[in-house]
C-alpha cells in the first residue's frame, strides 16, 4: 500500500467519523425535541431546563469521547424496543419473551450484574496471563454491562408510570436504584481512563468495587424486595433530585476508582520495594501512571461532589427551610468533602504523591462508604427515607 493510499484511507475514516458525530448529535436533538413535545404537559420550567441542559451536556460529552456515541445508540435502541413491547401494559412483562428475559428493568439489571462479575474475572485473568485478547473481551463485557444497566434504569422509569402516573419518577430515589447508578457511572469513568491511558491492567481492581456493589444490589433485591417499584417519598418529589443525585454519584464513582487504583499502586510498589518479581511487578501499569489516575479521579470527583453538595444545600433550603441542619448525612458529606479537599491540598501545595496518597485514597473510600451507606444503616435524621 502506498503512502498516498494510507493517507486517503485515513482521510476517509476521519470524514466518516465526523459525519457520524453530527448524525448522532442530530439524533440526540430529535430525541430531546420529541421528549419535550410528548411530556411537556408534565414538566415545569425546571424539568424543561434539565432536559435541555442534559442534551447539551450529552452532545458535548459525545464530541469529546467518541465511544459515548455508539453507547448512546445502544441504550436508546434497547430502551425504545422495551417501551414498544410494553405497549402501555405493565403486565405484558410476565409473558412477552424479550421483556421477561432481556429488557424489563429487572431482567436488564440482572444481565448487568452477571456481566460485571464476568468482566471482573476476565480482567484479572487477562492481567495474570498478560493476554491482550482476553483484555478486549473484558472491555466488551464491561461495555455490555453498562448498556444493560442504563437500559434497566430507563425502562424502570417508564415502568413506574405504567404502574400508575402517581408512581412515576426518575429511578434515582432509593438505595436499589442508586447502586445501579453507581455501577454505571463508575464503569463509564473507568472505561474513559482505560481508553485515555491505553491500558486494561487496572480493570479487575476497579470492577471489584462494582462487583461488590452488585453483590449488595442482589442481596438487597432478594432479601428486601428492593426491586419493587414504590411511590416516591414526598421529600424526594423535587426537580433537585434529578440533578443532585447523578452529580453526587460521579463523585462517588471516581473516588472509588481512585481507591481501587490506589490498592493496585500499593501492591506493585510494595512488591518492588521487597525486590519481588511477580505478575504485579511485571504486568501492572507504571506507578507514575497509576498515581496520575488517582489524582485526576479525585480531582474530577471532588469537583462534582462540591457541586452536588451545593445543590443539596439548595434543595434542603427549599424542602426544610434551611441550607444546613447538621443532619448526619450532611455532616458526613462535609467530612467526605474535607477529606478530599485535604488530599488535593497536600498534592498540589506540598507535592505529596506515591504510597501515602494511595493509602489516603483507600481510607477515603472507607469514609465515603460510611457517608453513603453507613449513615443510612446506623444513624437517623432528615434523610431517614434512605434506610435499609
Amino acid at each position: 500500500m502506498t503512502t498516498q493510499s494510507i493517507q486517503n484511507n485515513a482521510a476517509m475514516n476521519t470524514n466518516s467519523s465526523g459525519l457520524f458525530k453530527w448524525i448522532w448529535a442530530a439524533l440526540v436533538v430529535i430525541g430531546t425535541i420529541y421528549a419535550f413535545n410528548y411530556y411537556e404537559a408534565n414538566m415545569n420550567i425546571f424539568d424543561k431546563s434539565i432536559l435541555v441542559g442534559s442534551a447539551i451536556t450529552w452532545i458535548w460529552f459525545g464530541f469529546k469521547w467518541e465511544s459515548m456515541r455508539p453507547y448512546t445508540l445502544w441504550v436508546a435502541g434497547l430502551s425504545i424496543a422495551a417501551i414498544y413491547f410494553y405497549g402501555g401494559d405493565i403486565k405484558v412483562a410476565e409473558t412477552q419473551f424479550f421483556l421477561k428475559f432481556l429488557l424489563s428493568s429487572q431482567s436488564a439489571i440482572m444481565w448487568m450484574s452477571a456481566l460485571y462479575v464476568m468482566a471482573t474475572l476476565t480482567y484479572f485473568f487477562a492481567l495474570i496471563r498478560n493476554s491482550e485478547y482476553v483484555g478486549k473481551i473484558s472491555t466488551t463485557l464491561t461495555w455490555a454491562a453498562t448498556v444493560f444497566g442504563l437500559v434497566g434504569l430507563m425502562v424502570r422509569w417508564k415502568e413506574s408510570y405504567l404502574i400508575s402516573p402517581d408512581f412515576g419518577h426518575i429511578p434515582v430515589s432509593n438505595l436499589y436504584e442508586v447502586f445501579v447508578l453507581f455501577a454505571i457511572i463508575t464503569a463509564l469513568c473507568y472505561l474513559y481512563y482505560e481508553q485515555k491511558y491505553i491500558t486494561r491492567k487496572l480493570g479487575g481492581f476497579v470492577l471489584l468495587i462494582i462487583s461488590a456493589a452488585v453483590a449488595f444490589l442482589l442481596w438487597y433485591s432478594f432479601e428486601k424486595d428492593a426491586h419493587v417499584i414504590q411511590p416516591l417519598v414526598p421529600a424526594l418529589n423535587s426537580y433537585w433530585m434529578k440533578i443532585h443525585v447523578p452529580t453526587n454519584f460521579v463523585g462517588y464513582g471516581t473516588f472509588a476508582i481512585a481507591a481501587m487504583v490506589g490498592i493496585a499502586y500499593l501492591l506493585k510498589s510494595g512488591a518492588e520495594a521487597k525486590g519481588k518479581d511477580n505478575f504485579m511487578t511485571r504486568h501492572l501499569p507504571d506507578l507514575k501512571m497509576m498515581d496520575d489516575i488517582m489524582y485526576k479521579s479525585i480531582a474530577l470527583g471532588f469537583a462534582f461532589f462540591t457541586i452536588a453538595t451545593v445543590l443539596g444545600a439548595m434543595w434542603a433550603a427549599e424542602a426544610w427551610g434551611g441550607y444546613w441542619s447538621w443532619d448526619p448525612k450532611e455532616t458526613w458529606a462535609l467530612i467526605v468533602w474535607l477529606n478530599y479537599a485535604a488530599w488535593l491540598h497536600m498534592r498540589l501545595t506540598k507535592g505529596w504523591s506515591g504510597r501515602p496518597m494511595a493509602w489516603w485514597s483507600v481510607i477515603g473510600l472507607l469514609i465515603t462508604t460510611f457517608a453513603f451507606l453507613g449513615v443510612n444503616m446506623f444513624l437517623s435524621g432528615l434523610h431517614s427515607y434512605g434506610e435499609l
